[in-house]
């Protein structure tokens, strides 16, 4: 019987800490905390509702979605996750169905590791 082994996916994310310190340095520590905090919520439900407007087959909805996230992470620093939003809505764009599914799996995780680097770099 053949052997399965399972492959750990490590994905690299990029913060743009001077993006971030220039949102420090222009509004100050800690009106920058709440803006970043702020966008971080707005990143996590759009991360939610791109999963959801996926599931439900709501491809428009995912599309304008994944460009609303794509800005956001722009604005603060999330370069990596721009990214990953960007080519979600590529695929969809070009309705490459088998390459959406990889995407949508590397946007969740690529996701979560953002929101949780920007926030040790924003409070740190």
């Amino acid at each position: 019987m053949a052997q399965v082994t399972a492959l750990a996916v490590d994905e690299a994310i990029h913060v743009d800490a001077r993006r971030v310190g220039d949102i420090v340095n222009e509004l100050g520590e800690h009106a920058a905390q709440n803006v970043i905090g702020l966008s971080l919520e707005q990143m996590a439900v759009l991360l939610t509702d791109i999963e959801t407007a996926l599931e439900t087959q709501r491809l428009a909805d995912a599309i304008t979605l994944a460009e609303r996230l794509s800005r956001l992470a722009w604005q603060v620093g999330l370069s990596s996750l721009a990214g990953v939003a960007v080519d979600l809505a590529s695929c969809i764009e070009r309705r490459d169905m088998n390459s959406l599914m990889a995407v949508r799996a590397r946007l969740a995780r690529v996701g979560n590791r953002s929101l949780t680097e920007i926030w040790e770099c924003g409070s740190g």
